[in-house]
């Protein structure tokens, strides 16, 4: 079974900075775009961003971009999604994902690895 560990969420107030941090196995780092979800209170899960398996394209939901930045060291098998300027609206659980394709990131049911979560909360 494929573990992906993530790290970093905590509470912060509006504005404020977190970083998530995600390592893989080497084996499907090496090979699998990387990317992370989020599910909000009452919400279904929601693609945040995703990076292709050599760093060449990243994807980012509307209203994160210019806020969070993804980033990947495939020398440590680790991704990391720093979020500045945090939101109340960014609360939720965010969950580290792995795939062959970047592109499957748009369905979430065919999203091949999935980690267990960490919290954020953005008090107002």
């Amino acid at each position: 079974q494929v573990q992906l560990v993530e790290s970093g969420g905590g509470f912060v107030q509006t504005g404020g900075s977190l970083r998530l941090s995600c390592t893989a196995p080497e084996r499907i780092f090496r090979i699998d775009a990387m990317g992370w979800f989020r599910q909000s209170p009452g919400k279904g899960r929601e693609f945040v961003a995703g990076i292709s398996w050599n760093g060449d394209a990243t994807n980012y939901e509307y209203s994160v971009r210019g806020r969070f930045t993804l980033s990947r060291d495939n020398a440590n098998a680790t991704v990391y999604l720093q979020m500045n300027n945090l939101e109340p609206e960014d609360t939720g659980v965010y969950y580290c994902v792995a795939d062959p394709q970047l592109g499957n990131f748009l369905f979430p049911n065919n999203v091949a690895y999935w980690g267990k979560g960490t919290l954020v909360t953005v008090s107002s």
